[in-house]
């Protein structure tokens, strides 16, 4: 290699920062190198305390908007979006935020009492909060029948306070399971009322069921009977006098089912019977818990042949629609009924008979058209032919308000004459 060629070589080797083998570098080389390499690590520095500055800010960020039970899902451009968190509970948003209305909660909206002795009555009450923004009012307790009463309740309540609700059940009149409900009206928009039950078991020493005796008779069958249990509940074996009836329009007699536990009272009606009777059947027992048993016997008189309604009304003359009545026809007799030839005297009205249960229930369905008007006087009535002795022919009578009558003019005023038209 000549001359030339060699020192054009090196410094092409020189050119690109190299050194040739065996030569070491001059001082000036040593220091531009030194100031690159600081340069470098002063960079990475500062970009690394820069991401650890901006997570800080963002995780402080995030806890204010969790805090206001908010999330504002926004990035720096160019970057990916966080992906959205999930959202807090109910109960958080409104035990922060207070809600924009008043809301009820009750702490226990079922009450069981357990087991109480028959008579005793039971007392306790509800207690609620209003866990909304605004003040609550309740403005109704109604429960659901005459035994059960509310006291004085919380009329208003601010939002975060509670209230209260005192409720009285009496259980002088039942026996077993029992469950009663209590509405609260309130002002809350979301559930403005609320069903509150209360249950429990009543324990008697003595089960009577039915504790009334009721027994349907007709004329034609003014004979029926009806069965009374009766139930030992306590552990001394139970023993019962003979039933005593203040009425002689009813007849007892005491079966024993099952010695000391289980009885039947046998209820009969004693013809003849003069309309609905009622009376009082006395049992003396030989519990100190129930030493007295009353049971009421009720006996309905009720007719061979039902008919309801008895008659049919229609709206005022004439009809401005078609109108449809359906009259039913009940057999409380022990022998089977027929009913034959529907009529109706009425201009344009059709009658359809239906035996729903063979001899023992009918419907009669009359249709009346529009424009229908009885004449002043007119006697319109559906019938029915039937092969009972004493209803041969049932008869259901029409009645329509007449037709307005026009106003009258007095006499002496002036006929009032129409001026021409100009």
């Amino acid at each position: 290699m000549s001359r030339r060629s060699k020192r054009r070589h090196r410094q092409q080797r020189q050119g690109k920062g190299g050194l040739p083998p065996g030569q070491a570098a001059t001082p000036t080389q040593n220091s531009q190198r030194g100031t690159k390499g600081r340069a470098l690590l002063i960079g990475a520095a500062v970009v690394v305390v820069g991401a650890i500055l901006y997570a800080v800010s963002g995780s402080s960020g995030r806890k204010e908007e969790i805090a206001l039970g908010t999330i504002t899902n926004s990035a720096p451009s160019g970057t990916s979006a966080p992906a959205p968190l999930l959202p807090l509970p109910t109960a958080a948003v409104v035990s922060v935020a207070g809600g924009s209305g008043p809301r009820i909660v009750f702490a226990t909206p079922v009450y069981d009492f357990g087991q109480v002795k028959g008579g005793e009555v039971v007392k306790y009450t509800y207690v609620f909060t209003n866990v909304g923004g605004a003040i609550l009012q309740v403005s109704n307790v109604q429960a659901s029948c005459g035994c059960t009463t509310a006291g004085k309740w919380s009329r208003q309540v601010e939002p975060g306070q509670s209230g209260s609700i005192p409720i009285q059940f009496n259980s002088v009149n039942f026996g077993g399971a029992v469950g009663k409900s209590i509405t609260v009206t309130c002002n809350d928009p979301n559930q403005p009322t609320v069903v509150l039950q209360i249950k429990g078991n009543i324990w008697k020493p003595i089960d009577v069921m039915p504790q009334i005796a009721v027994l349907n008779v007709t004329a034609d069958a003014p004979s029926n009977a009806t069965t009374v249990r009766i139930v030992n509940n306590e552990q001394a074996p139970l023993t019962l006098s003979v039933p005593e009836s203040n009425n002689r329009a009813f007849a007892t007699e005491l079966r024993t089912n099952q010695p000391g536990k289980e009885f039947q009272l046998i209820v009969k009606t004693v013809p003849p019977l003069a309309g609905s009777v009622q009376g009082q059947i006395t049992l003396k027992t030989s519990s100190t818990n129930m030493p007295v048993i009353n049971v009421t016997a009720w006996a309905n008189m009720q007719q061979a042949v039902m008919v309801m309604p008895s008659q049919i009304t229609l709206p005022a003359a004439p009809l401005a629609n078609p109108v449809v009545s359906t009259i039913s026809i009940r057999n409380n007799g022990t022998n089977a009924l027929a009913l034959t030839e529907p009529a109706m005297n009425g201009k344009g009205v059709a009658v359809q008979l239906k035996e729903l249960r063979p001899g023992r229930y009918f419907t009669l369905t009359v249709s009346f058209p529009a424009g229908f008007e009885m004449a002043r006087g007119e006697k319109v009535e559906l019938s029915v032919k039937s092969n009972h002795p004493q209803f041969p022919m049932i008869k259901v009578p029409v009645i329509q308000p007449p037709r307005p009558a026009p106003p009258v003019v007095p006499l002496g005023t002036p006929a009032v004459t129409p001026s021409p038209s100009q």
